[in-house]
């Protein structure tokens, strides 16, 4: 369907179905103030290229671990100092989540580069754990 400015827009199963959600997702994002969908005769909604480019960065701020609320906060604020704040936020905890990743990453490697009957014998694989332990408080 076009819009009134001769634009695409979309349904919200076209949507849904493009981004792999339910359409109570868009629903319950729409409800909570992150979407503003445009109503076809007042209740079918249809959504044009804003409305879709605000569900991709929904869904990459909840990959990087924003909730709801901090999404809405930076759409919401003009504010530079606020949004940089809660980007700031938001970047620590998912470089320390990257760091996880990457040694649990590594310790697979570990394990599939092992050439013991036990990997529980295996030095590097020792190793490897032991670094783990030693990230945890003093005993």
């Amino acid at each position: 369907m076009k819009s009134s400015e001769g634009s695409r827009s979309w349904s919200i199963g076209e949507v849904a179905e493009r981004f792999g959600i339910a359409t109570h997702v868009l629903r319950h994002w729409e409800s909570v103030g992150l979407l503003h969908p445009s109503r076809e005769g007042g209740s079918r909604r249809r959504y044009e290229k804003p409305d879709v480019y605000a569900v991709a960065m929904i869904l990459r701020a909840k990959e990087a671990g924003f909730g709801l609320d901090d999404i809405r906060e930076m759409f919401d604020t003009d504010d530079p100092v606020r949004r940089t704040a809660i980007l700031g936020r938001h970047r620590n905890a998912l470089a320390v989540r990257i760091a996880q990743a990457q040694a649990s990453l590594a310790l697979i490697d570990c394990g599939l580069d092992c050439d013991h009957d036990d990997i529980a014998s295996c030095p590097h694989f020792h190793a490897a754990i032991e670094a783990r332990i030693g990230a945890l408080a003093p005993w």
